[in-house]
């Protein structure tokens, strides 16, 4: 891995052979991307230092997921900038792709491979020794609840446990940075405690964390970082702890209040 030089995005030092990343590891400039005539996100501008856990916040639809997407490579912007980990998104998406973890929308699971198998296959990809990668894989495993099923295919999995396993997956390469996309959704109350706890200790460690979720009292928990988007434009971008009130009040303020409507026929036709 290249060592970049003071005054770039990303420095890093080594201290007791370790390698510490310090400054900005996530840099968008006016990220936009359209398909069509639709502009699903409109003119981002926002950084994530490196250690934070950034919540970015918004309704289905609002191009949190397209936004992930140009943040790791996979999809290119319309127009703007965007700089991962140091690197051009775009001219450098193969070398960005070996310094993340990414749970994404999809999952990105084979219905072929076992949960173990998936492991495995992450650490051969990312370069990791047999016995790294085996390693890992046990205490993944271990920690997350998986082990029952680790010779269960992914097809016969349930959302929960293939939720668990791209965790896992984002996990095993100790990445610089971590991108999940709604992480939390179907998981037991004792593994997204455990999960919370993990992405803790992630950024007490270094590693950054850039997460969407739709379940704010988690998020209120775990995050130092929220970017609010409403219809593809940035509506609030603070630490956490400068929310002038609750997440979800302020949540529900910028960026989608809840629909009261009064259902005079729901139960009123039971016996």
């Amino acid at each position: 891995m290249p060592l970049l030089l003071p005054g770039t995005a990303v420095e890093v030092r080594a201290r007791a052979g370790r390698l510490l990343y310090h400054g900005v590891m996530i840099s968008c400039r006016k990220l936009t991307r359209r398909f069509g005539d639709v502009t699903a996100v409109n003119g981002l501008s926002f950084e994530v230092d490196a250690g934070a856990i950034c919540a970015f916040l918004g309704p289905n639809g609002a191009g949190k997921s397209t936004t992930v997407k140009m943040l790791t490579g996979l999809l290119a912007p319309t127009s703007g900038e965007v700089e991962v980990c140091g690197l051009n998104a775009v001219t450098s998406s193969l070398e960005l792709k070996r310094r993340i973890g990414v749970l994404p929308e999809d999952l990105g699971l084979f219905d072929d491979l076992t949960v173990e198998e998936h492991l495995l296959l992450t650490g051969a990809v990312y370069g990791l020794s047999k016995g790294a990668t085996q390693a890992r894989a046990s205490q993944l495993l271990h920690a997350l609840s998986l082990e029952h099923g680790r010779n269960t295919f992914a097809a016969a999995c349930s959302h929960g446990m293939r939720k668990k396993t791209s965790f896992a997956m984002a996990l095993l390469p100790n990445p610089q940075i971590l991108f999940l996309d709604e992480p939390f959704e179907a998981i037991d109350p004792v593994t997204s405690k455990i999960m919370r706890d993990m992405l803790i200790t992630c950024g007490r460690r270094g590693m950054t964390v850039f997460l969407t979720s739709h379940i704010l009292s988690v998020v209120e928990h775990i995050a130092t970082q929220i970017v609010m988007i409403r219809k593809g434009s940035i509506v609030w971008d603070s630490p956490a702890d400068k929310l002038p009130q609750s997440l979800e009040q302020h949540y529900f303020d910028l960026v989608e209040a809840p629909a009261v409507e009064e259902l005079e026929w729901l139960g009123s036709s039971l016996s």
